[in-house]
C-alpha cells in the first residue's frame, strides 16, 4: 500500500476574488527523478497571481489550482537522477508552478543555489523581478556611463530594482509614478528625478534633457508607449516589456526610420534558457544584494493569509515585494 503524506497548500476551486483562496490540507507533490523536494520557507507574490486567479492568465491542469511561481527553501530529497544537489541545501526558483505549497516538486535545472548570506526572503523577492530588471539592464539595452534613463512605474517592484541597477552601471534616472508617496519611495530607491503622471511629464523630461529626450525608455505601461517615443532621443531606444496600463498602440515603422530610433520588446523566458543561465545571472544579482548594492523591501503575510495578501497587493498601496511565509 502507497502511504500518503498531507502538505497544506493555498488553492482555489473556482475564479474570482481574493475570497476564493483557501488554506487547506492536499496531498504532497510526487517527485520525479530529475526533481528535487524543496520545503518552502518563502514565496513571492506577483500580479501574475492575481491573473490566474481571476482567470485571465491560463492554468494547466484540473482545479484544486495552486498558485505561485517563485520562491525559495531548503531541500527534503533528491530525485534519483539528479546530481550536484544534496537535501539540506538552500535553493530559490523563478518559474516553477505551484509554489503557494509547503513543499514544492522542482525540477533540478530550475533550482538556483543561495550563496552565504543571502536570506530565503531576499532570494523569494528578488529572482523573477530582479532577473528582469538584469536582462533588460543588460541585454535589451545595454546601459553605459552617463546613459539617461526614463523608468516608468518606478515605485513598483521592478521600477525600484531597474533604478538601482541602472545607477550602479553609472547611468542617470528619471522615474514616472502616480502618486507623492511613490515618488518619495522611488527617489529613496535612488532616482535622481521623479515626475508625476497627472502632471506634465513630458514636457518635465525633455526640459531636464535640454529638448534632447533620454537615451532610453523603459516602458512597463503599454498605453504610454507613443508618449515615451516623444521624450526619446533621435537615435535612443524604447525598451516595451509591460502593458499594466493597457495596450499598445500599433508603431509605423516609417517613424523609426525617420527618428532612427529603436523599439525593442523584453521577456524573461526568452533569457532564462538552461540552468548556466538561471545561475550565472542569479549570481551576479546575490552579489549586489551581499555588497548592498541593491536593497528590497518587503512585506510579509503568513501562507494561510493568502486572500489578505492579494487583498494588499490589488489595493496598489504596496511598494517592493510580498513574500507569504508558510
Amino acid at each position: 500500500m502507497e502511504a500518503f503524506y498531507y502538505m497544506k497548500a493555498l488553492v482555489f476551486d473556482q475564479f474570482g476574488g481574493p475570497e476564493v483562496l483557501k488554506y487547506r490540507e492536499i496531498n504532497d507533490p510526487v517527485i520525479g527523478p530529475d526533481d528535487i523536494l524543496l520545503e518552502m520557507k518563502a514565496i513571492g507574490l506577483n500580479f501574475a497571481d492575481v491573473y490566474r486567479r481571476k482567470g485571465n492568465y491560463h492554468l494547466e491542469g484540473q482545479p484544486p489550482y495552486i498558485l505561485g511561481y517563485e520562491g525559495a527553501g531548503i531541500v527534503k530529497k533528491v530525485g534519483s537522477q539528479v546530481s550536484g544537489v544534496s537535501v539540506g541545501e538552500r535553493v530559490a526558483f523563478a518559474d516553477v508552478p505551484a509554489a503557494n505549497a509547503e513543499l514544492v516538486a522542482v525540477p533540478s535545472e530550475k533550482a538556483i543555489p543561495i550563496p552565504e548570506g543571502v536570506t530565503y526572503e531576499s532570494a523569494a523577492s528578488l529572482l523573477l523581478q530582479g532577473l528582469t530588471a538584469h536582462y533588460l539592464t543588460k541585454d535589451s539595452f545595454s546601459i553605459k556611463k552617463s546613459d539617461v534613463a526614463l523608468v516608468h512605474a518606478a515605485a513598483g517592484g521592478v521600477g525600484q530594482l531597474l533604478t538601482q541597477i541602472i545607477k550602479r552601471l553609472g547611468g542617470k534616472v528619471i522615474g514616472l509614478t502616480s502618486s507623492e508617496e511613490k515618488r518619495q519611495v522611488a527617489l529613496s530607491a535612488g532616482a535622481d528625478l521623479v515626475f508625476l503622471y497627472n502632471d506634465s511629464w513630458k514636457e518635465s523630461v525633455l526640459n531636464e534633457t535640454a529638448g534632447k529626450g533620454v537615451d532610453v525608455v523603459y516602458e512597463s505601461v503599454g498605453s504610454t508607449l507613443m508618449d515615451s517615443f516623444e521624450v526619446t532621443r533621435i537615435g535612443g531606444t524604447v525598451v516595451f516589456f509591460g502593458m499594466a496600463g493597457g495596450d499598445p498602440v500599433s508603431i509605423d515603422p516609417r517613424m523609426l526610420m525617420d527618428t532612427s530610433k529603436t523599439l525593442t520588446g523584453g521577456d524573461l523566458w526568452n533569457v532564462l534558457t538552461s540552468h548556466e543561465e538561471r545561475v550565472k545571472r542569479s549570481s551576479e544579482l546575490f552579489e549586489w544584494i551581499k555588497n548592498g548594492d541593491l536593497k528590497i523591501t518587503e512585506t510579509s503575510f503568513s501562507l494561510s493569509e493568502g486572500a489578505k495578501a492579494h487583498e494588499y497587493l490589488e489595493s496598489r498601496k504596496s511598494s517592493g515585494k510580498i513574500l507569504l511565509i508558510p
